[in-house]
């Protein structure tokens, strides 16, 4: 891809940037231009903020809770106010939880947050996103079932029946073992269905996804057991430069930004973790899938008013 140098003035949005790979890629974006930091946690964005201003660079931090839909429709309200030129959006933020919750809708904590939050704010921003922004949604491979490293982790690829028993918490029979496995794998597919259906549907945009690679160093399983973290930071995380398929933050993050940042028309495409094309599951490139996908996450989050996010304001 191009790598042409993306003007000083440009603004990149980014979720989930205060750990992991979301924390380097705000780094590298910063590199670009302002960064959009759009999180939950106020003390972390204010930690990275002030990070990348002592780098030299420009930050501004949004609070949001993107397993709420209203606190998604609420950030995209004020990323609109601060009436930058925006060049981009990352939807970065996700999380596989071991221990079932549920959103502020009563939704799955897990669907939420990495689809159903991530869909409403790209939702409320495309509107006021110029001619030629880039949309990258951050995914992974264990949404296909024939993925044969995440088949042998104990994924069964995405269990997806309709966008309401997602919601629900309900997947199709005959899934993973993992203790929120299906949800992050059918969560994940729905993000990459609704890039590839929106690189289709809304073509004055570019919409790509990324596939990171297996990145033990990264904050995903942040509530797994404390052992299996130390481990996964100080004995896996060393050893991926070396696997395939593997990766870290600091790696990611790069393949991420030159994606984000890329300055080709480059729209509908799915990067693996080394910056190449890559297929998803048989499933996920089915146009009718995509399609209905999206459809069903619309009619879903119809069910909440529009109005509800100005309701407290």
């Amino acid at each position: 891809m191009r790598t042409t140098p993306t003007p000083s003035g440009s603004a990149w949005i980014i979720t989930g940037p205060t750990s992991g790979i979301g924390h380097r890629t705000a780094l590298e974006l910063a590199k670009h231009g302002t960064v959009v930091l759009v999180g939950r946690d106020t003390r972390k964005l204010g930690e990275v903020e002030r990070e990348i201003h002592r780098q030299g660079g420009h930050a501004v931090a949004v609070v949001c809770d993107l397993s709420d839909v209203i606190s998604a429709r609420r950030a995209a309200e004020q990323i609109v106010a601060l009436d930058l030129p925006i060049a981009g959006l990352l939807n970065n933020a996700g999380v596989m939880a071991t221990s079932p919750f549920t959103s502020a809708q009563g939704w799955d904590g897990t669907y939420a947050t990495d689809h159903l939050g991530p869909f409403a704010l790209t939702e409320a921003l495309i509107p006021h996103l110029p001619d030629g922004a880039n949309v990258v949604f951050i995914v992974s491979a264990v949404e296909d079932p024939e993925r044969k490293l995440a088949v042998s982790a104990g994924f069964r690829g995405a269990r997806y029946i309709d966008a309401d028993a997602s919601a629900r918490g309900e997947w199709l029979a005959g899934g993973s073992r993992l203790p929120g496995g299906d949800a992050y794998a059918t969560a994940k597919q729905s993000n990459l269905a609704t890039a590839l259906a929106l690189a289709r549907e809304v073509p004055r945009l570019r919409f790509n996804a990324v596939e990171p690679g297996f990145t033990p160093g990264s904050n995903l399983g942040r509530d797994a057991n404390p052992v299996l973290r130390l481990v996964s930071r100080y004995v896996m995380s060393p050893l991926a430069p070396l696997i395939p398929d593997w990766s870290t933050p600091k790696r990611a993050a790069r393949v991420i930004a030159t994606v984000l940042t890329d300055a080709s028309a480059r729209t509908g495409v799915y990067y693996d973790e080394k910056g190449q094309p890559m297929l998803g599951s048989a499933q996920v490139r089915d146009h009718s899938f995509q399609d209905r996908v999206v459809a069903e996450t619309r009619a879903l989050l119809a069910t909440i008013p529009a109005d509800a996010s100005r309701a407290d304001l």
